[in-house]
C-alpha cells in the first residue's frame, strides 16, 4: 500500500494504523479505505488490538467528494455497500479497535469512528454529519452505527442542520467515550489498547461479536444469546486461569 495513505506500525500485541492524507484532512479515498480493509482482513501477526488514528491535526474529514461525483446511481449504491462491508470488518473482525480522534471527525470519518469499540477524543475534535449541506445522504452505515449511538431523532437533527459537536458534547452524546488533553489521544489509546490486549482473547471476541448483535435481537433472543456467550467464555481455560489468579492475588496469564 502507498506509505503516504496508511502507515501500519506494530509494537507487541498492538498495531497502530495512521491515516495519512494531510492535504485532504485525511478524507477517505477508495485507496485509503481499501488499505484499511486489507489490514483488518490480514492483521500483522501477533496483533491483539488495533489503534486507529489520523495525522496533521485531523482524524478523518469523511468521503473524498472528488471521487463521489464521478459515480452514477448504481455505482453509488455498490460503493455504499462496499463501505458497509469494510466497516463491518472493522467492527466484527474480532480485534478490539481503539480510535484516537482529533480535529475533523466528519461524515464518513464519523461512520468509521463509530465502527470502533473505544473512542478517545482531544479538545479539538469536531463531530459533524454535513451531508444535507452537500445535497447527499449518508452511505457508509451512519443510519445504523451513528444512529444507534445518538438515536434517530438526534441524528436527523444533526443531518438537517449540519450542526457540529465538540469533544465534550460528543462525550455527552456517546460519540466519544473519553476526552483527554491536546496531544494525549494517541498515548491514552495506546495505554487502553495494551490493557485490552491483556484480557482473555475469547472474552474480548465475545464482547465484540455478541453485544452489538444482541442489540439487534428481540429481548428473548438476546437473553438466550447472552447465555450461550457466557457458557463459552466462562468454561474456557482462560476463565479458569482468571479465577485462579483472582484467588491467588496475582495477574492472570491468558493463552
Amino acid at each position: 500500500m502507498p506509505e503516504t495513505l496508511l502507515t501500519v506500525e506494530t509494537d507487541g500485541p498492538v498495531t497502530v494504523l495512521t491515516m495519512r492524507r494531510p492535504e485532504k484532512r485525511n478524507a477517505m479515498s477508495d485507496a485509503l479505505l481499501a488499505a484499511i480493509d486489507g489490514v483488518f482482513a490480514a492483521p500483522p501477526e501477533g496483533t491483539k488490538v488495533i489503534v486507529l488514528t489520523g495525522t496533521a491535526g485531523h482524524f478523518c474529514a469523511g468521503l473524498d467528494l472528488s471521487e463521489h461525483v464521478a459515480r452514477d446511481a448504481e455505482g453509488c449504491m455498490h460503493h455504499s455497500r462496499w463501505w458497509h462491508s469494510v466497516l463491518d470488518r472493522v467492527q466484527y473482525s474480532g480485534l478490539p479497535v481503539v480510535s484516537a480522534m482529533f480535529g475533523a471527525v466528519i461524515g464518513g470519518g464519523l461512520e468509521l469512528a463509530s465502527a470502533t469499540h473505544v473512542r478517545i477524543a482531544e479538545p479539538s475534535t469536531m463531530f459533524q454529519l454535513p451531508e444535507g449541506r452537500r445535497g447527499i445522504f449518508v452511505g457508509g452505515s451512519a443510519t445504523v452505527r451513528v444512529g444507534r449511538i445518538l438515536g434517530a431523532d438526534r441524528m436527523t437533527e444533526m443531518m438537517l442542520t449540519g450542526r457540529s459537536y465538540g469533544a465534550e458534547e460528543g462525550l455527552r452524546l456517546g460519540l466519544a467515550h473519553e476526552v483527554v488533553g491536546e496531544g494525549a489521544a494517541l498515548p491514552r489509546a495506546l495505554e487502553l489498547a495494551r490493557q485490552i490486549a491483556g484480557n482473555a482473547p475469547l472474552s474480548n471476541y465475545m464482547m465484540i461479536q455478541a453485544v452489538a448483535r444482541i442489540g439487534d435481537m428481540s429481548r428473548s433472543d438476546g437473553l438466550f444469546t447472552e447465555s450461550l456467550a457466557a457458557a463459552l467464555a466462562q468454561t474456557s481455560d482462560d476463565a479458569r486461569e482468571g479465577l485462579r489468579a483472582f484467588l491467588d492475588k496475582r495477574a492472570p496469564v491468558f493463552r
